[in-house]
């Protein structure tokens, strides 16, 4: 018959329960994980602290 095979589950443990190409699940975790840590990299960059320049002095 057409369609999946029942027989054929994939039973995964660990991180891989997770994170996996094999259910719509797993995929919805990556794309979550990469959108996260492309927000993390732009706020990093946003948020941290200027350089100083000193101030210019009379010589």
């Amino acid at each position: 018959m057409a369609g999946r095979d029942t027989g054929t589950q994939h039973k995964f443990t660990g991180i891989q329960k997770y994170f996996n190409s094999y259910t719509i699940r797993g995929r919805r975790n990556y794309v979550k994980a990469t959108y996260a840590s492309i927000a993390m990299i732009i706020l990093y960059f946003k948020l941290r602290p200027k350089k100083q320049t000193p101030a210019v002095t009379g010589k």
